[in-house]
């Protein structure tokens, strides 16, 4: 129980008090107000794009590929979508707020909680089958993102969804660039074992190590420009949204996902750790972040991120406890 308590905590609490340390830079005034519009949107074009481009790149072969692990969280995450935006429409009619809470439901911070966090519950094969849900589960989030926030932001027309325009949001997002980048180049790498070919991208020394250090940038940077922006009085005005977003993230979701995934024969441990960062971890930094350049509510984005993030580290604590007891882990 100790064990579970601590590993939990140790997994979220670094990504909380990089945002309280935002927030305290910001309190002193070593951030300003310009500094964080703009770091907002160098993390959304260039940090983030990046590291989605690295991570996907370094997941491993997609030869061996346990087909109903990977159907499952695809078909799970749109099913919870779906649910997403007939509960929000339900509970808000607030456009702007309905943009980010569909998201807070259904995205998780997977890049950087549910891989490392896979890795720590079950070992290399952890990693591993949550390297291969990575190069499905990142892009769709971020597809249903776009296609969100193009639908549900605040600009307040009424006119008809224009499904191009929507597509063409999806096309030039710089998260899609950033992952389909990272997937054409890792279907190159592919290409490359198949033909015996030994040369890989990683083998540019000078443009790899580059971009791992642009990508080491990212989690903590944009943790800190989340934390700046950070409005405690905000919370009085949002409770109701805060306070539905955070449940169902934290504690719908999860029990959905899993739910189903019992269902599914043939699973192991490896698996459900890596649903696990799919479903259990809270809102990705990148919902709030997407949501201030795409006209939804920026603020009640990120006091999502804060909630969720403080709240999993109980929720994945009683998660991991259970599959314990059971012997998944």
């Amino acid at each position: 129980m100790t064990d579970a308590l601590v590993f939990s905590a140790n997994a979220v609490l670094p990504i909380v008090l990089l945002i309280v340390l935002g927030y305290i830079l910001k309190r002193i005034g070593l951030l300003t107000a310009p500094f964080l519009d703009v770091g907002n949107k160098l993390t959304f074009r260039v940090l983030l794009p990046a590291m989605l481009f690295y991570n996907v790149y370094n997941i491993g072969s997609l030869r061996e590929i346990n087909l109903a692990f990977v159907l499952y969280g695809i078909g799970a995450v749109i099913v919870i979508f779906f649910l997403a935006v007939a509960v929000t429409c339900a509970f808000t009619k607030d456009n702007a707020k309905r943009g980010s809470l569909i998201q807070a439901m259904f995205r998780s911070n997977y890049a950087i909680i549910g891989i490392p966090l896979a890795s720590s519950l079950f070992g290399d094969k952890g990693a591993a089958a949550a390297g291969v849900m990575s190069a499905f589960c990142v892009p769709l989030f971020n597809m249903l993102g776009v296609i969100t926030l193009s639908i549900f932001n605040g600009t307040g027309k009424k006119e008809k969804v224009n499904v191009g325009k929507i597509l063409l949001g999806i096309i030039k997002n710089p998260l899609i660039i950033g992952t389909v980048a990272g997937i054409a180049v890792l279907g190159i790498r592919e290409l490359f074992v198949m033909w015996g070919i030994t040369f890989r991208f990683s083998d540019i020394t000078f443009l790899y190590k580059s971009l791992e250090n642009v990508k080491s940038i990212c989690t903590p940077f944009a943790l800190i420009v989340l934390g700046g922006r950070f409005e405690f009085s905000a919370v009085s005005r949002l409770w109701k949204e805060i306070v539905f977003g955070t449940v169902i993230r934290t504690v719908a979701v999860p029990v959905l996902g899993f739910a189903g995934a019992f269902l599914i024969p043939g699973l192991g441990g490896e698996h459900f750790a890596t649903y696990t960062g799919v479903f259990a971890t809270p809102v990705a930094v990148a919902s709030a972040i997407m949501a201030n350049e795409m006209g939804a509510d920026g603020e009640l984005a990120g006091q999502l991120v804060v909630w969720t993030s403080l709240v999993s580290t109980v929720t994945i604590f009683v998660y991991v406890t259970i599959f314990r007891a059971v012997g998944i882990f």
